[in-house]
């Protein structure tokens, strides 16, 4: 992300390329420290009370203190009216000692990708206790979006060691068959998406959450990945299996585009 405002709690505003963090933080030691991004539209941050709500949910479980909240409403304020842009990637770090709000440009490219739709590669993962929180602890994740990539794909489809379908690094799945929706509950290793969520309330179609074999998603019409930055982002293939594009992903993606510009 190309960082454009940085903002740290107890100091303000400072140069994006200034060092945040110290030598001795967690966050750096241990990989112990949680993290939220959300999408900023008109210069508004949207969703942002569920997105904090998700912070502090997570630094439970990394049993990392409580951030201050009214903190992170203020750094956002800041970040985003000295950003100079409307259109933002907001992020927040929380390191039990350190709280960070930054705000990048959006991906130019993403358009792109959503006319084309993505290659998904199914990627094998063992997730850890904390896959339901949204830390630092990322390597993983990372790894797997890297062997994706190294295949030809633009990104990784996790399953279990069972070929159960969980979500990709930085995304939730969701395909459909018919006029109904799928995607994996939240009783599995997999993040609670903020747009997940929001997708839930959406849809116009049945949504069914459960656990199912790859095989379920790749005999879908159509499937996509939900996120807060990348939005509703159409797949086209997994694995070389081809994929519709829509009509779903694009009633969704249009969808959250006017609740975010209501």
């Amino acid at each position: 992300m190309n960082l454009l405002a940085v903002a740290v709690a107890g100091r303000g505003l400072v140069n994006p390329a200034e060092p945040v963090f110290g030598a001795d933080d967690e966050a750096l030691l241990r990989g112990r420290a949680v993290f939220e991004t959300l999408r900023v539209y008109d210069s508004r941050s949207f969703l942002l009370d569920a997105h904090l709500e998700r912070l502090g949910a997570s630094a439970t479980r990394m049993r990392l203190p409580a951030a201050d909240m009214s903190a992170c409403h203020e750094l956002a304020s800041l970040v985003i009216d000295a950003a100079g842009e409307t259109e933002l990637a907001l992020r927040f770090f929380w390191t039990g000692t350190t709280l960070v709000a930054t705000c990048g440009a959006i991906d130019p490219n993403l358009e792109d990708l959503r006319t084309r739709g993505l290659q998904l590669s199914v990627v094998r993962a063992s997730r850890g206790a904390h896959a339901r929180a949204k830390s630092t602890s990322y390597a993983e994740n990372m790894s797997a979006q890297d062997d994706a990539i190294e295949l030809g794909a633009d990104d990784a489809l996790l399953v279990s060691d069972d070929r159960i379908v969980l979500e990709a690094p930085t995304s939730n799945i969701w395909w459909r068959k018919g006029d109904r929706l799928f995607t994996p509950s939240l009783e599995l290793p997999i993040l609670a998406g903020v747009t997940r969520a929001l997708m839930l309330d959406l849809s116009p179609d049945p949504v069914e959450e459960g656990s199912y074999p790859i095989e379920h998603l790749l005999a879908a019409d159509e499937a996509f990945l939900t996120s807060s930055v990348r939005e509703v982002m159409p797949v086209r293939a997994v694995d070389g299996k081809e994929l519709s594009l829509g009509p779903a992903a694009f009633a969704l993606q249009a969808a959250l585009r006017k609740r975010a510009l209501a």
